[in-house]
């Protein structure tokens, strides 16, 4: 198999005009069309060559059930499945998440390797970590 490059992960939400502000107003990302076939709520959402899918739960509570969050201590550590994403200026970041009352639930702590990284959760609770370097290898 040749795997050529990542193109989206797809998260369950509750809501999603919910989701769809957190992914656009807090990440930045761009709203995208979804295919017109699809007849179920959703959104998709870009950033460069990466995509993420909001899939709209048809059943209530059923994104709970899939994703009942995390310990505080998992979350500290980063020890949880998430979605990472690079930044240029993690204080930066750090400052805008603050601006718009996005708490941070891990870091900001170095990696290891030159990187540090902080996380925070989606309004699913879906864990995001932002990381940058501070030293190229």
């Amino acid at each position: 198999m040749d795997i050529r490059r990542a193109d989206h992960v797809a998260l369950l939400v509750k809501e999603v005009d919910r989701s769809r502000q957190f992914y656009s107003q807090v990440l930045g990302l761009q709203e995208i069309p979804r295919p017109p076939s699809f007849d179920f709520p959703g959104a998709w959402l870009t950033r460069g060559d990466f995509q993420i899918h909001l899939i709209g739960e048809e059943v209530a509570g059923r994104a709970l059930e899939t994703h009942p969050g995390y310990l505080p201590k998992e979350l500290a550590l980063g020890r949880v499945t998430h979605l990472a994403f690079e930044v240029i200026d993690l204080e930066g970041a750090r400052q805008h998440l603050q601006a718009l009352g996005v708490p941070i639930v891990g870091g900001p702590r170095p990696r290891g390797d030159g990187v540090m990284q902080l996380y925070i959760c989606d309004p699913d609770g879906h864990v995001i970590e932002l990381f940058a370097w501070s030293s190229r290898p």
